[in-house]
């Protein structure tokens, strides 16, 4: 278990980023770690995979990559499936669960690539043993990934269980919340350090806010949740007690200057019960408030940091501070004067140049015509996916007289 081949999928465009942080996680170096599109591939020990599990913010999951194959029909994938060791990760008393993803497979069924790759699972376990492990497709103790391209199959056994995301604090939320990953990615893209203070003014249940406040206190990502490592063989609970033991001695107390805000008061209330619940609600100060109406949080300019409703992600309706009906059963986090929230975003940076100067703004967006809505000009856009829509994170920022937005152009 000291030579692991692990893959890290994780949102696109955020791959960098993640590269970044399993550096400082492992302290692999170099040739240990390749960065491709969706995730990030290294050779790790079992030890450090816990510890990516435990400590990442921008991964998905940890994914033992136990077979690559080639294959040009159902069958080639039952006998990968076949030759896999499964009998060393879990035993008949657990339940499995196959899941496939492909990217231009010639196979006309990717259900039936699945029962194939299940069938060769449980024969190889009735042949060594006379049994075979049941499957639970809902919660099963052991998940195994297949992963398709026109002529090779990938075998993966996962450790994470519940996707990384699902950080085991957030169990008050509205109806489209920002993933954890994602706000941690927008946070890694900005390069925010604690000393400096940061806003969310659309701060809905809190991600963006609660993730920054943990970071600020070094508290590990997966300090509140189990692991799906925790149900397979190779598991030893004295190492895993002695990494977690290891995580909250590192522990800070910090007082970074964090806040949030949302025109919806109910949403208020979900975020200082999601902070308490994330062991950071003495750190981060939210408040009640139209985006449009409130001043900045503290003297010293921030960072402010924002992923705004739009059309795909949450219904746009209503007046700025008086949620409509839709708003209200959605759990927007700030409504628009408009339909394509044209107006609000117009009155949002007018109001910031009066009133935010020396402050950046970075704001998450699958509007590339934001700028010249807002009538600034971008400093950077950041390609950035926020799971199947693709947005850019625009930075702003706010200095006396800022300038207008020319026409923007696509990236």
């Amino acid at each position: 278990m000291n030579q692991l081949q692990l893959f890290l999928p994780c949102a696109a465009g955020v791959e960098g980023f993640l590269a970044d942080e399993v550096h400082r996680i492992t302290g692999l170096k170099g040739d240990d770690l390749l960065v491709g599109r969706g995730g990030v591939e290294l050779r790790a020990s079992w030890r450090e995979a816990l510890q990516l599990n435990l400590h990442s913010r921008l991964a998905q999951r940890v994914l033992v990559q136990l077979s690559h194959t080639m294959y040009r029909s159902e069958n080639d994938l039952y006998a990968a499936a076949g030759a896999v060791a499964w009998e060393i990760w879990f035993t008949t008393k657990q339940t499995f669960k196959i899941e496939v993803t492909s990217q231009h497979s010639p196979l006309k069924s990717l259900n039936f690539a699945a029962l194939k790759i299940k069938d060769a699972v449980a024969d190889r376990f009735r042949n060594k043993g006379g049994e075979r492990p049941s499957v639970d497709t809902t919660w099963p103790d052991v998940r195994i990934y297949a992963h398709l391209t026109t002529d090779s199959a990938t075998l993966y056994i996962d450790t994470s269980g519940e996707p990384l995301f699902k950080r085991g604090w957030r169990e008050d939320k509205g109806e489209a919340p920002l993933k954890e990953t994602l706000a941690a990615a927008m946070i890694a893209a900005s390069g925010w350090k604690a000393d400096t203070p940061l806003y969310d003014p659309c701060c809905g249940s809190g991600t963006i806010a609660i993730e920054a406040a943990q970071i600020a206190c070094n508290i590990a990502a997966g300090s509140f949740r189990r692991f799906g490592f925790e149900k397979l063989l190779p598991h030893q609970p004295h190492v895993w007690a002695g990494l977690k033991q290891q995580a909250e001695a590192a522990r800070v107390v910090a007082n970074p200057g964090i806040f949030g805000s949302d025109v919806a008061h109910r949403m208020v209330d979900f975020a200082q019960r999601n902070a308490e619940r994330a062991g950071v609600g003495e750190i981060v100060q939210f408040r009640g408030g139209d985006a449009l109406q409130r001043m900045p949080p503290t003297e010293t300019p921030g960072v402010m940091l924002l992923n705004p409703p739009y059309g795909e992600r949450i219904a746009v309706a209503g007046v700025a501070g008086e949620p409509s009906e839709d708003v209200a059963r959605f759990g927007a986090r700030e409504t628009a004067q408009t339909e394509d929230g044209g107006e609000f975003f117009a009155q949002l940076a007018a109001h910031w140049k009066k009133n935010y100067i020396g402050w950046t703004a970075w704001v998450l967006t699958p509007d590339l015509k934001l700028p010249s809505k807002m009538r600034l000009k971008e400093s950077r856009r950041v390609p950035m996916w926020n799971g199947p829509i693709e947005c850019r994170l625009f930075k702003f920022d706010m200095v006396k007289g800022s300038a207008r937005a020319k026409p923007a152009t696509g990236a």
